[in-house]
C-alpha cells in the first residue's frame, strides 16, 4: 500500500482556566517543528478558550500576535465542555492530520510523531495513545482512577470490539478525512468514548501508541471527577444506540 502524502498537521488544544500552563502548551508544541518538517509536516495549532475565567485566552491572543497563521484562536463566549471545544477546534482546522493536544502538559508534545507515525505510514485512519503501554515517564497517581478506567475501557470494548487498553485517554490523532466524518455530539468530558465509538462504527482502523503521562492532582488543577467516570457510562451506552448517524469511511470492511 502507498503511504498517503500529508503536508498540513493541525494540533487541537480545548482550554479552560488552564492560564499557568498555556504558554508552555504552545511553546511545547511549537517545539516540534523541526521533528513535524523531517516528516514532510507543516504544523498548525487551533486553540480554543471555553469561556475561561482567568487570563487564558489574552495569553492565547498574544501569542497568536507573535506566531500569526501558525496559532489560530477561537473562543466560546460561554462554558460549554471540552468536546463542544474540541468540535469548534476542528471546525477551524485545515490540516491533513489532527492531533488533540490538552492544555496542562499531562501529555507530551514530543510524543506527537509517534502519535501519527502509523497515519504517516498509510497504516492507520486514527491513533489513541496509551498511559499503560510501557512508554516514557508516567507520574504516579491515584489507585481508583486507575481502576475506574480500566472498567470503562472494558465496557467501551465491549460495545465497540476494539481491545483499547485506555480509551479515556485524551491524546487521540485522526486524518482529517476520518475526523471530519466523525458524528460528535457530546459537549464534555463524554467525547473520549464517543470518539472511539466512532471510530468503531465508521470502520477506521485504529491503532494504538505508548505515551508519557505527566497527571496532575487536583490542587494542581485536575478537572475531571468521579462524576465524570459515572456518566462515562451513559455515555457509552448512548453513542452505542445512535450507531446509525455515523457513516462508515469509504472503502472501510462490511
Amino acid at each position: 500500500m502507498t503511504a498517503p502524502r500529508f503536508s498540513l498537521l493541525s494540533v487541537l488544544i480545548p482550554c479552560y482556566n488552564e492560564e499557568a500552563t498555556i504558554e508552555r502548551t504552545v511553546d511545547a508544541v511549537l517545539a516540534q517543528r523541526s521533528r513535524l518538517e523531517s516528516l514532510g509536516l507543516a504544523l498548525q495549532i487551533v486553540a480554543v478558550d471555553d469561556a475561561s475565567g482567568d487570563a487564558t485566552y489574552d495569553r492565547l491572543t498574544r501569542k497568536s500576535e507573535v506566531e500569526g497563521e501558525r496559532l489560530v484562536v477561537a473562543r466560546h463566549t460561554e462554558n460549554r465542555g471540552k468536546g463542544a471545544a474540541i468540535r469548534t477546534a476542528r471546525q477551524n482546522a485545515t490540516g491533513d492530520i489532527a492531533i488533540i493536544q490538552d492544555a496542562d502538559l499531562e501529555y507530551d508534545p514530543s510524543d506527537i510523531p509517534a502519535m501519527i507515525k502509523p497515519m504517516l505510514d498509510g497504516q492507520a485512519d486514527a491513533v489513541v495513545g496509551t498511559r499503560f503501554g510501557g512508554g516514557g515517564a508516567h507520574r504516579v497517581l491515584y489507585f481508583w482512577h486507575r481502576v475506574g478506567n480500566q472498567g470503562l475501557t472494558l465496557l467501551s470494548n465491549m460495545f465497540t470490539n476494539l481491545n483499547l487498553t485506555d480509551m479515556e485517554v485524551g491524546y487521540k490523532a485522526f486524518t482529517m478525512e476520518a475526523f471530519r466524518r466523525m458524528h460528535l455530539t457530546n459537549s464534555r468530558f463524554g467525547i473520549e468514548p464517543e470518539i472511539v465509538a466512532r471510530l468503531s462504527q465508521m470502520g477506521a482502523r485504529v491503532y494504538e501508541v505508548p505515551i508519557s503521562y505527566y497527571g496532575r492532582t487536583y490542587a494542581e488543577g485536575k478537572k475531571i471527577t468521579w462524576k465524570d467516570g459515572v456518566a462515562a457510562l451513559n455515555h457509552i451506552a448512548r453513542a452505542h444506540l445512535s450507531s446509525r448517524a455515523q457513516e462508515r469511511l469509504p472503502g472501510a470492511p462490511a
